[in-house]
């Protein structure tokens, strides 16, 4: 091997970091400008439902994204009055646990108490607790997690919790209000 070749492999090493250094600051500075500064951003969200594609903020993404990962422990949860675990669960009792688990803010455990929270919304967005007023249970109320395009999470009588449409005869003709408890 000639000394120039040898100066060569002994470069290599710092040459190759330098590269990698440069790559990773680029790769970076990318990142931060399509996301740092940008409020809404096209998202595309794997849910239960499907992939879709929808303008959306990056807060309600993350707030998608939580509602689904506590859809997916819970599903098929079935119903129990007054139950808070797995092994069952009432509408109310999932509702604190979601808050509790993925948002660390503690709810009153009943329905009743839950509807006084936060301030009613006309249209609600992902995390915003919906109600019905379905004559079952002692208060008569039921209580969801609103999700996205009329979706919400609830824990159902006959089959535990899953997602069920507000769009739905029996869901609009029982619908009372949409409440916001979190954020903005």
């Amino acid at each position: 091997m000639t000394k120039k070749e040898n100066r060569q492999l002994k470069m290599l090493p710092s040459n190759f970091f330098s590269v990698k250094k440069r790559f990773f600051v680029t790769l970076l500075f990318s990142i931060f400008m399509l996301f740092g500064c940008s409020s809404t951003t096209t998202a595309t969200v794997n849910t239960s439902y499907g992939v879709k594609s929808a303008k959306v903020t990056k807060q309600d993404a993350l707030m998608l994204a939580k509602i689904d990962s506590h859809y997916k422990k819970w599903y098929k949860t079935p119903y129990r009055y007054g139950g808070m675990t797995l092994a069952g669960s009432d509408c109310s009792g999932l509702v604190v646990n979601f808050f509790k688990n993925k948002l660390s803010k503690t709810l009153p455990r009943s329905t009743a108490e839950q509807a006084q929270l936060g301030y009613k919304v006309t249209t609600p967005k992902a995390g915003d607790l919906v109600f019905f007023k379905t004559g079952r249970s002692r208060s008569g109320l039921h209580v969801g997690i609103y999700y996205a395009n009329g979706k919400f999470l609830h824990a159902s009588t006959s089959k535990g919790v899953i997602y069920s449409n507000m769009n739905e005869d029996y869901w609009k003709k029982h619908y009372w209000m949409t409440r916001r408890v979190t954020g903005g």
